[in-house]
């Protein structure tokens, strides 16, 4: 199970939650299959339905 955090860790370059989205897809097509959102991104442009837009971007529902 890959937790978010541990994609913030690791991408600490990332300047907004837009840049965070990409990510999260190819974490998903590398074939992870649990994702787990411990943690708010800690952008300024992080809108309120974060939380659904990242469960979007790793389920592939967002291109």
């Amino acid at each position: 199970m890959l937790k978010l955090s541990e994609i913030l860790v690791s991408n600490q370059d990332l300047e907004s939650f837009e840049d965070l989205l990409p990510i999260i897809q190819a974490v998903a097509r590398s074939g992870e299959r649990f994702f787990r959102i411990d943690v708010k991104p800690p952008y300024p442009d992080t809108p309120e339905n974060w939380e659904d837009r990242l469960e979007a971007a790793f389920s592939g529902l967002v291109r």
